[in-house]
């Protein structure tokens, strides 16, 4: 670093890889990838729905792993976030199911109650 200016561009380099961090505003898909949902098949999931939002080109939906979940018999779980806060938990996915996720509950805003918590306990 020689000089203000070059500390002012790091600076802003930072700020703006802050922001891309950032889910202000933004429904999050948060997929549960602790060693239960991995073994259960959870990569497959989150890439399908990574690949869904590309190709709807959607972006203003974050994808994220987290770690345990906490109810393992129903791996792979992904919780659908909304802005306001309000959370959706999915579970017993694979692909095809992470992509009809995608399409009526992002695209439409239709949650797909088959695939939710409550109705797996029925």
């Amino acid at each position: 670093m020689k000089s203000i200016k070059e500390l002012e561009a790091i600076r802003e380099r930072a700020l703006k890889e802050i922001a891309i961090r950032e889910n202000e505003g933004k429904t999050r898909i948060v997929v549960g990838m602790a060693t239960c949902g991995i073994a259960a098949g959870a990569k497959p999931v989150m890439n399908a729905f990574v690949e869904e939002l590309n190709k709807r080109n959607i972006h203003n939906v974050s994808v994220a792993m987290t770690g345990c979940i906490g109810v393992c018999r129903f791996e792979p779980i992904a919780e659908v976030i909304e802005p306001n806060g309000e959370k959706t938990t999915y579970v017993k996915l694979n692909p095809e199911k992470a992509r009809r996720i995608v399409a009526e509950h992002i695209v439409n805003g239709r949650p797909v109650i088959e695939y939710t918590i409550g109705a797996a306990q029925d």
